[in-house]
C-alpha cells in the first residue's frame, strides 16, 4: 500500500528531496503501523492500516506548509495472534516487530530527522509501540522518539460523537465501522454487519478501544464473538464516521505542531 499523491509521502519523493525536508530544523517522520487481520464479516483485513495511514496522512499534510514532515507507507503487518483462528490474518511475533521498527528507525534516522512518530492503529500492537518507543530511543539518543496509538486521542471528543456505551467502539464496531464507512463505503457489507457485545468480568480491564483500565487480559476474540467483530454497530455512519476522522486528524495536527515548535 503506497500512496504516490500525497504531498507528504516519502515513497513519491527522490532521495534528495527527502534529504533536504529531513534536514530542516524540527522535521518529523511519521511510520504507521497497522495490522493484516479478519475484522467480521463486514470490514475488510486491512482496516486498520488503512485507517492509519489515512490519520497520519491528512495530519501530515495539515501541518506540511509549516513542518517539515514526510509518512511512510505503512507497517500493514502486526502482532495480531488473537485473531488467527479466523482466518483472513497475517501475523507476527512481538520481538520480530520491535526488530523492525528499530531497523526502520535506524536507516531512516540517517536521513537527519529530529524526531520520528511511530503512529499505530491496531489495538494488540500497543505494548509494541510503547516498547518500540523506549528502544529507539535508547538506540537513537539524538532523535526524539514519540508513539502514539491514533484511536485514544478520542478521549479528547469522542464523548461527543458516539452513541453507543462503552463497549461499543471495540474491534469492528462503532468506531472503525463508521470511519470505514466514511473513507471507503465500497470495502463495507452493510449486509453483514454483525458484533458481538464486548463484554469482561474484570472492572479494571479496558471497556472498548478507548477504555484506560490498567489491567491486561489475554484475549481470545473466538471466544467472545462468532464472527470476529466486537462493539456496536447499531448506529454505524458516514457522517458519524467523518466526524471521528476529522477529530483525530484535528489532534494529530495539534500534536505535529507541538513536536514541530
Amino acid at each position: 500500500m503506497v500512496d504516490t499523491t500525497s504531498s507528504v509521502a516519502w515513497a513519491a519523493k527522490p532521495y534528495p528531496e527527502i534529504a533536504e525536508i529531513a534536514d530542516r530544523e524540527g522535521s518529523v517522520l511519521i511510520v504507521p503501523v497497522g495490522a493484516l487481520e479478519q475484522h467480521g464479516h463486514h470490514l475488510p483485513t486491512g482496516t486498520d492500516t488503512v485507517l492509519v495511514d489515512a490519520v497520519a496522512t491528512a495530519g501530515a499534510e495539515r501541518v506540511s506548509d509549516e513542518v517539515p514532515v514526510l509518512t511512510t507507507p505503512p507497517l500493514w503487518l502486526g502482532h495480531s495472534p488473537h485473531h488467527l483462528p479466523f482466518g483472513g490474518t497475517v501475523s507476527a511475533e512481538f520481538d520480530t516487530l520491535s526488530d523492525t521498527l528499530s531497523e526502520i528507525a535506524d536507516s531512516a534516522l540517517g536521513n537527519a530527522f529530529d524526531t520520528v512518530l511511530f503512529l499505530n492503529g491496531h489495538g494488540g500492537n500497543r505494548p509494541l509501540i510503547a516498547a518500540a518507543t523506549q528502544r529507539v530511543g535508547a538506540e537513537q539518543p539524538d532523535t526524539e522518539v514519540l508513539g502514539l496509538t491514533y484511536f485514544e486521542l478520542g478521549e479528547y471528543f469522542l464523548d461527543d460523537v458516539r452513541e453507543s456505551d462503552l463497549g461499543g467502539m471495540a474491534h469492528g464496531g462503532e468506531l472503525e465501522t463508521s470511519m470505514m464507512l466514511h473513507l471507503h463505503p465500497e470495502l463495507v457489507d452493510e449486509e453483514r454487519m454483525q458484533a458481538t457485545e464486548w463484554e469482561t468480568e474484570y472492572e479494571q480491564a479496558p471497556g472498548d478501544l478507548l477504555g484506560s483500565g490498567p489491567l491486561n487480559v489475554t484475549l481470545d476474540v473466538a471466544e467472545w464473538s462468532d464472527s470476529g467483530a466486537m462493539g456496536d454497530v447499531s448506529a454505524v455512519s458516514a457522517a458519524k464516521g467523518e466526524a471521528m476522522f476529522e477529530g483525530f486528524v484535528d489532534e494529530l495536527e495539534a500534536l505535529l505542531r507541538t513536536v514541530h515548535e
